[in-house]
């Protein structure tokens, strides 16, 4: 009886996808002295549910191709059965890192669509939970990045920080991640009356802890030598890929849309762009670094700027809900709050694109409306999606620990990609 042949252990049409990676880049078929290896798509080192096809000649990367698909979610198809303010809460899992920035960047495209003029008070409190948003992102990068390189000490100490930022969240929207807190015209509800202390005992606090985290790394020999010179993005390369956020300020591109193209009230406060010409991996790790330092002042002017009263949401009874108390009492209120719960709102016939600067680049929400209550197409443009092809360029040459380093620089989220 002949032998049973061994069945072959690499995932099916693995060999296509670096074919068709090298077809793209103009690369010479593998030669017979290199291997193809599947990094993930399990979530150790890549970051979420990524499949990364390598293709090495001993440690060196000849190749790489991302593989994507493995989340996929639907959100974008599912925005189509929601009534405008449903959209909200499938906003929070695009990006589960930044749900707060996600949601503005959808409120903001809709409230253009509408006319909607949103009170001063309610564009501060925007601002101000939109870059403790950032703040603890670049917490859970920095926290996750060093420990793929090895730095386990310092993920717990970003993770205690990031917990007073999460129960600032919960304090203030009832949800520690998922927060759903902004509204179409405003926000949801009044903050509690300990919001404030709360968030200006986090902000005396976090300037120490930044040079802390600095302390643990900066210096360290080791760190030094896993990131410096590695995982190199040009400017050039940069602009032509996409690629936004601190990754394109990291190769010398001086580029913030809270800056450049204001959103929210953002032209009224003073805040420095990090912006460095390195285009490594350390150049990458100092521009966060820096933004975290950044986003604290612009909190702290936040709250010092921030009226002491008014409404956090827009005059529109027939868009936003009415206080709970004029809807138990006043008829009127209670026929706006069932037909806007009910029936939702109808938006005027047109096209928008709004772009916010999320931690990790550029969000874009393009929002199409065909007069009726559920928008009619719902597309965002997630700057991890157009990071993520620049990698092979950032590894191609590099050692396989490289790319390790390289991924957890450019700080991507599957929950975007596989939207």
């Amino acid at each position: 009886m002949s032998p049973i042949a061994a069945p072959d252990m690499l995932i099916p049409d693995v060999e296509d996808v670096v074919a068709d990676a090298r077809r793209h880049h103009n690369v010479a078929p593998p030669q017979d002295q290199t291997m193809v290896i599947n990094m993930g798509p399990q979530h150790p080192s890549t970051h979420g549910v990524l499949r990364l096809v390598l293709e090495i000649d001993g440690e060196s990367v000849v190749s790489l191709a991302p593989d994507i698909g493995y989340l996929h979610t639907g959100i974008e198809k599912t925005c189509e059965a929601k009534f405008y303010q449903q959209v909200v809460p499938l906003t929070d899992r695009i990006d589960y890192l930044c749900p707060m920035t996600n949601n503005l960047a959808y409120c903001l495209a809709v409230e253009k669509l509408l006319g909607l003029e949103i009170p001063e008070r309610a564009q501060y409190l925007r601002v101000l939970l939109n870059e403790l948003t950032r703040i603890q992102s670049h917490l859970v990068w920095l926290g996750t990045h060093a420990m793929d390189i090895g730095a386990l000490t310092v993920f717990l100490y970003c993770f205690r920080e990031r917990e007073e930022i999460l129960r600032i969240f919960e304090n203030v929207a009832g949800q520690r991640m998922m927060t759903s807190y902004f509204r179409v015209g405003g926000l949801a509800l009044e903050p509690p009356l300990d919001f404030y202390k709360q968030v200006e005992h986090f902000l005396k606090i976090m300037p120490d802890r930044i040079t802390q985290y600095e302390d643990l790394l900066t210096g360290n020999p080791i760190w030094i030598n896993r990131i410096k010179g590695v995982g190199y993005l040009s400017a050039s390369d940069a602009i032509a890929l996409g690629v936004t956020g601190p990754p394109l300020r990291a190769s010398g591109v001086d580029w913030d849309l809270r800056r450049d193209m204001p959103y929210s009230g953002y032209e009224k406060f003073q805040f420095k762009v990090p912006v460095l010409n390195d285009g490594d991996v350390w150049a990458r790790y100092m521009v966060r670094m820096d933004e975290m330092r950044e986003s604290v002042k612009i909190c702290q002017q936040a709250l010092s700027g921030m009226p002491a009263s008014g409404p956090i949401t827009a005059d529109a009874p027939k868009i936003i809900l009415p206080e709970r108390e004029k809807m138990k009492t006043q008829m009127e209120a209670l026929i706006h709050h069932f037909k806007i719960v009910t029936e939702g709102f109808p938006v005027p016939a047109g096209e928008v694109f709004q772009a916010v600067e999320s931690p990790r680049g550029e969000m874009g929400y393009y929002v199409v409306s065909d007069g009726t209550a559920k928008p009619y197409r719902v597309h965002m443009r997630n700057p991890s999606y157009a990071t993520l092809q620049a990698l092979e360029t950032m590894c191609k040459g590099r050692l396989l620990a490289d790319v390790v380093a390289v991924i957890g620089s450019i700080d991507i989220v599957l929950g975007e990609i596989d939207r």
